[in-house]
């Protein structure tokens, strides 16, 4: 459809428009090319001569008035009046149509969604316009929102009440170390997107995302109400942390400040952002410091010596003239001679000192049969360091590679995860070990002692892969650890111990 040489699309008088929370009005003689509104009502009495899109808001074109390219209403009510035109297609999502029983769109009509869609979405329009848009949470003369504040008051206050010691544990965090928890908050938040990409590429990981989120839900919640808490205790000091009431009073407190700070505007997204991260990093310290407190470190048995026989004693010089030794050589004894040998006249028997034992003397090699096949002997070997361990898992990791690239498979590349975490798993509950932890002398084993059970060696192969998929980072924790256990070695409760050569395979 051309348009009316009245309201021509070339010339003086073509504008396009866009408009976000406010309404527009297209006088008669005026002409839009596009135009585009959200948040806000349109009326219609000249020409559009493209499309006109209105989001949230309600749309009225006037008799007389044309559109000559598409009308789009989302969540709106679109009013036709007899003797207005729409060109091309006519798309309601989630809103009402009042026309003429004989209005007809130049190509088609499509209708998606109910009315009542629309309804809940235009009550949030004034949300959003004079609360987000304007940097605060909450907008005092909305009715609703107060709904939404009484809610989370509630349940945070619940959750405060039942569980005291998670949060006092949280808030005491945030009081010691705030700055340190709001970066563990902020390397939480980092790290929690390229975890979900690296979950979602694998049919394991798509199993804990949902635990995953949950975790980082109740995380979120139980740290908003250690802030509140937190909050509180500085404006009026608590002396019993573990207390409800006392507790309680700090959190209401800090609950009614949040609440205020929400009302002003661009400082209300700002504290929620802060307190949110401040929040979050306490739980996660908070779970991390309860987590060691429930599972102190294995003590590690030390190692029996034998006793080392004390030196032998020179004889005098009186001994030495009684034993018929000459004074050179009494004075040699005397000395620390390596070798004396005397004979005993009226004894008639011979007497040879041992000779001295050095501290560069080196000892005899050992055997397989020297050491004990009992998993439990190999607690009081020392822990494994991070680079052996990862020179044993560079080794597995070529072997596997070169197995894979010769064996038949299409496109080897795509199993070679699986093969990796299969190969472990089974040497592992063979022989302990890895054909590259044989070379670099390590060994797995339980921190109790006891044989390794498939279980064990399966939950240690499946979460290594979760170790290394987020960046390594299991695997590093190695460093930090006083025990030298990642993440899969705490979970699997087992240690890699590295024993000395020759060391016999179970």
């Amino acid at each position: 459809m051309l348009p009316s040489p009245e309201f021509p699309c070339d010339g003086i008088g073509h504008n396009p428009g866009f408009r976000l929370g406010q309404d527009q009005v297209v006088r008669k003689g005026d002409a839009f090319r596009d135009l585009v509104v959200v948040f806000g009502n349109v009326l219609v009495e000249g020409h559009v001569c493209g499309d006109l899109s209105v989001t949230l808001g309600d749309v009225r074109i006037a008799s007389g008035a044309s559109v000559e390219g598409t009308l789009v209403v989302v969540g709106g009510k679109a009013t036709i009046e007899p003797g207005a035109s729409v060109g091309q297609e006519l798309v309601l999502v989630g809103g009402t149509l009042d026309a003429p029983a004989d209005f007809r769109p130049g190509r088609e009509q499509i209708v998606v969604g109910v009315p009542l869609l629309g309804t809940g979405l235009r009550q949030s329009v004034p949300y959003i316009t004079r609360g987000l848009l304007l940097g605060r949470l909450i907008v005092p003369d909305i009715g609703w929102v107060w709904g939404v504040v009484a809610v989370l008051f509630f349940v945070q206050l619940l959750l405060n009440l039942l569980f005291p010691r998670a949060t006092a544990a949280s808030a005491t965090i945030i009081a010691e170390r705030p700055l340190s928890t709001f970066m563990a908050g902020v390397l939480v938040l980092v790290l929690t997107g390229p975890v979900v990409a690296l979950l979602a590429v694998t049919v394991i990981g798509i199993a804990v995302l949902p635990v995953l989120f949950g975790g980082l839900l109740i995380a979120w919640i139980v740290g908003k109400v250690a802030v509140n808490r937190w909050i509180g205790t500085r404006l009026f000091e608590q002396d019993d942390m573990e207390s409800r009431v006392e507790s309680t009073r700090s959190f209401v407190i800090g609950f009614v400040v949040i609440t205020i700070t929400y009302m002003i505007p661009l400082l209300g997204v700002v504290v929620w952002g802060l307190s949110g991260v401040l929040g979050l990093g306490a739980a996660t310290l908070a779970f991390v410091r309860g987590y060691r407190r429930e599972n102190p470190p294995a003590v590690r048995a030390p190692r029996e010596t034998p006793p080392v026989p004390p030196p032998p004693v020179p004889p005098s010089p009186f001994e030495a003239a009684a034993l018929g030794a000459t004074p050179a050589l009494a004075e040699g004894a005397g000395a620390g001679d390596a070798d004396l040998s005397m004979h005993r006249s009226t004894l008639g028997d011979t007497y040879t000192m041992p000779p001295p034992a050095f501290a560069g003397a080196v000892p005899p090699a050992a055997h397989a049969s020297d050491f004990s096949l009992d998993p439990r002997a190999l607690l009081a070997y020392p822990r494994a360091s991070f680079g052996e361990r990862a020179a044993a898992f560079a080794l597995d990791v070529l072997l596997v590679g070169m197995l894979t690239a010769m064996s038949s498979l299409r496109d080897p590349s795509d199993y070679f995860v699986q093969v990796l975490v299969v190969y472990h798993v089974a040497f592992w509950f063979w022989k302990a070990t890895t054909l590259g932890g044989i070379i670099c002398q390590l060994r797995v084993v339980r921190v109790d002692g006891a044989p390794l059970r498939f279980v064990d060696v399966l939950v240690r192969g499946l979460v290594g892969v979760f170790s290394i998929a987020t960046f390594g980072l299991g695997a590093l924790w190695i460093l930090r650890d006083p025990e030298r256990q990642s993440w899969h070695d705490k979970v699997s409760g087992t240690v890699v111990v590295r024993v000395p050569k020759h060391y016999p395979l179970p």
